[in-house]
């Protein structure tokens, strides 16, 4: 009789590992599904639904992203203030000019499921806009 595994929370917390991702030129929905996959703990056996069980991602030259074909021109980030005539449309590239780690923390965030985990997860996400970051003792690689 094959029995069920479930790991325990202080073992997903003591086998959480770092990933260094660089951005350059890499484009921007296919970088944020690897990432996405990487804060759940997909890519683990032990990998739970309703446990987080994912690693640590940090991410470089994150202002170095690419969008295929008209995105820089035609996508448009939507918000709006909850008042009348509230709306407010940002072009992505003005985003980028403005703080080019947005765009991909956005991109992930919209990737992970709308629950109480996708706080937690989003925390051990880590985006530099540049080369450098803070993070190079703890990394495994």
């Amino acid at each position: 009789m094959t029995k069920t595994f479930l790991p325990s929370v202080k073992e997903v917390e003591t086998t959480r590992k770092w990933h260094h991702i660089d951005a350059t030129g890499q484009t921007l929905g296919r970088l944020a599904t690897k990432i996405a996959v990487l804060l759940m703990g997909k890519h683990k056996k032990t990998y739970t639904p309703h446990m987080d069980c994912g690693d640590f991602v940090v991410v470089t030259n994150a202002g170095k992203i690419k969008l295929t074909g008209n995105k820089m021109e035609q996508k448009v980030y939507f918000s709006h203030s909850g008042y009348a005539k509230g709306a407010k449309e940002t072009p992505v590239k003005r985003v980028l000019e403005n703080n080019p780690t947005r765009v991909l923390e956005l991109a992930v965030k919209r990737m992970l499921d709308e629950n109480k985990l996708r706080a937690p997860r989003m925390k051990r996400l880590r985006l530099f806009a540049g080369e450098e970051h803070s993070f190079t003792g703890r990394m495994g690689k």
